[in-house]
């Protein structure tokens, strides 16, 4: 069994449950929090119970950075340590950017970038006490392209200051140990869009399909690894070379 303890927001369903029972199966402890998926949040942590492994699941808004920070002691205060922080949880909606509401707008920045500062924050001081840790953000394909998106505009701006995030915190934490990198998903069939959805992309992604958990899975986990110590900064596009 490992000593090793993963916090994963967005585990409840998609890519971070992926990764979380993927290193549940490496004997990583794991904690997941969500804020409305209740009955997926319970299925995920029977999952990583059954695999031999500790679990631990919370109802938490990371949005608030109380709520954010009080995850983050619950966890080391039940297990002593994080390891590695895994920011997954990404809400969008689309709307026209001239029909966008400033709730709506707010939103976007709210749950998809703040977070990432949030709890960065708070898991560093251990981490850097460790001289070890690995965070990884969730940004998405094209983020640095900076092109327009009428549709996603808020979202796509948050996700491209995700990058700057990660090569921010990678900068300021590298002389610790703690890398932090991005992985940038572009059309993975994650059960966040219809899979007929997914397939009329197909022909516009130029490796000719769509990609798969456990291809963001085996991301995740070499970016977690001792093996990537020195991979630090980095952007890695899941994409099928969609979006470059």
């Amino acid at each position: 069994m490992s000593d090793k303890v993963g916090l994963i927001t967005g585990g409840a369903r998609g890519i971070g449950r992926a990764i979380a029972l993927a290193l549940a199966n490496q004997g990583w402890s794991i904690a997941i929090c969500y804020r409305t998926s209740e009955n997926e949040s319970i299925e995920t942590m029977n999952e990583i119970e059954r695999k031999g492994s500790r679990g631990l699941r919370v109802r938490c808004d990371v949005s608030d950075p109380k709520a954010a920070q009080a995850f983050v002691k619950q966890v080391e205060n039940e297990w002593g340590h994080i390891d590695a922080l895994i920011n997954c949880a990404g809400p969008y909606h689309r709307v026209n950017l001239l029909d966008e509401t400033i709730e709506g707008w707010h939103s976007m920045f709210d749950n998809n970038l703040h977070p990432v500062f949030y709890l960065s924050r708070a898991v560093v001081p251990g981490m850097k006490e460790r001289k070890w840790g690995r965070i990884i953000n969730f940004s998405m394909a094209n983020a640095d392209q900076l092109v327009a998106q009428p549709e996603i505009t808020a979202h796509y701006i948050a996700k491209a200051g995700i990058l700057i995030l990660t090569r921010s915190l990678a900068r300021v934490l590298a002389p610790y140990g703690i890398t932090v990198n991005s992985i940038s998903p572009g059309f993975i069939r994650s059960g966040s869009a219809p899979d007929e959805e997914l397939e009329k992309m197909a022909k516009r992604i130029p490796a000719g399909y769509v990609g798969s958990i456990e291809d963001a899975v085996a991301v995740a986990s070499f970016l977690l690894s001792e093996e990537a110590g020195y991979v630090n900064g980095a952007n890695i596009q899941l994409s099928g070379a969609w979006g470059i």
